[in-house]
């Protein structure tokens, strides 16, 4: 088999290429009605606060829902999960269409709209994160989370930029793109002929074995100190969500200049990606995982520090390059870490750390601009970011003298002996082995 082929070799399963057809198709959707939804709402009120209240609008459903989601993607076909959620993703696409062609003039039901939209993440995500697994061959596994994340990355870069283009035609026609993509994603999803793996046996729906993600990550101190690293890192860190008044007020350009600002850090991560992908990180782990965070604390801080558009567009480049090499190592350690039977919970915990990150990152930042200003807030962001790094050097010293990825966690791994993880009775007691 040639190098190329080895480094694709994912794609020969077809309901895998399906899977990234769709996300990719999804992703691009997304991010260009970000633009548009940015954008606009900050055109209609010029207020940094309203941009922190996006991201919030779509966290608030993250912390009721997506834990039962987790629960959901371990009991049922995860792959019609993906499909119903790109469905209501369309429907938000839908609402933004008729919200513009109505002549919006107030934001509140962009904000419910967001709601909505991050109803259907937060349903997704648990999902999209376990399916992977169960789509490739375990030797395959690192290929497919390789590819996965460049066709993400690749999506983030043409998504946002598209979405500024076709701006200059009106927040219509962003919204209408959108939705036909999302249309197609679900369609996509729907197409996948194979079905999942799944564990044979399916415990009840109780608020119990809900939270059974939440103890195995406790159990887990890598795991635990991987998907906490990245919470606190990027909920300080989330000067991404200000870019629409960064654009306008320090850089003073319009939509196509936001739109190239929003791709360059999928530009960095997707390149970082196809690195990874040709040659994968395999030793000194850990080492790895803590120095894209410290690039990536550190871009931020440069960001604010620049008043120069190309300086401004590479260091958005190295945030994302920093943060697809964290993305990376998280997602391998915790999807290796992880038996299927609880794959799915374990997802939704990981969920609700990069959803705080992102969302409630973002509404950090509109708050923290709103009250000590754009810069200072920025520049502040990317100083607690690296701290955040210092400090779980030391708190995690297993997480940072990593040296290797584990082993594919087995079905039996989750009542073998000294494992501290174990899978609870109606009673809430252990269960007898």
């Amino acid at each position: 088999m040639s190098s190329f082929a080895s480094k694709t070799s994912a794609l020969r399963h077809r309901d895998f290429a399906f899977y990234l057809c769709a996300r990719f198709f999804g992703t691009v959707a997304v991010q260009m009605q970000s633009v548009a939804v940015g954008w606009q709402v900050y055109s209609l009120t010029g207020d940094a606060l309203d941009l922190g209240l996006i991201g919030l609008a779509q966290f608030l459903p993250f912390v009721p829902l997506v834990l039962i989601a987790g629960q959901m993607a371990d009991r049922f076909d995860r792959r019609r999960i993906i499909m119903l959620c790109y469905a209501v993703e369309m429907l938000c696409g839908l609402s933004l269409i008729g919200f513009t062609v109505t002549g919006l003039d107030i934001v509140w039901p962009v904000f419910a709209v967001m709601t909505l939209y991050g109803s259907a993440r937060a349903f997704m995500m648990p999902s999209s994160q376990a399916i992977v697994i169960n789509l490739v061959r375990t030797e395959t596994f690192g290929n497919a989370v390789a590819l996965s994340s460049s066709s993400f990355q690749l999506a983030v870069i043409i998504g946002p930029a598209l979405g500024g283009l076709l701006y200059l035609a009106g927040p219509l026609t962003v919204y209408t793109t959108a939705s036909v993509l999302l249309g197609l994603s679900a369609l996509l999803m729907l197409s996948m002929r194979g079905f999942p793996r799944r564990t044979n046996r399916r415990e009840p729906m109780r608020w119990d074995t809900v939270l059974d993600g939440l103890r195995f990550v406790r159990s887990r101190p890598t795991v635990f100190g991987a998907i906490s690293l990245d919470l606190f890192a990027v909920l300080f860190g989330g000067a991404t969500a200000l870019l629409p008044a960064y654009a306008s007020e320090i850089l003073h350009v319009g939509p196509i200049g936001l739109g190239l600002l929003r791709t360059a850090p999928g530009a960095g991560a997707a390149l970082t990606a196809v690195l990874l992908a040709f040659a994968p990180i395999s030793r000194h782990v850990g080492r790895w995982m803590f120095g894209g965070v410290a690039v990536f604390g550190a871009a931020i801080i440069a960001l604010g520090l620049s008043t120069n558009f190309p300086l401004s567009l590479l260091a958005l480049f190295l945030l994302g390059a920093g943060d697809m090499v964290s993305v990376y190592i998280r997602h391998l350690l915790v999807q290796l870490e992880t038996p299927d039977a609880i794959r799915g919970r374990v997802s939704a915990v990981n969920s609700v750390f990069i959803g705080a990150s992102n969302e409630l990152g973002e509404f950090e930042s509109g708050l923290t601009a709103a009250w000590f200003g754009l810069v200072p807030a920025i520049i502040v962001g990317g100083a607690v970011t690296l701290a955040v790094a210092m400090v779980w050097m030391h708190v995690f010293p297993e997480l940072r003298t990593m040296d290797r990825f584990p082993h594919p966690a087995a079905e039996p791994s989750l009542s073998e002996k000294g494992n501290n993880f174990k899978p609870r009775t109606r009673s809430g007691k252990p269960r007898r082995r």
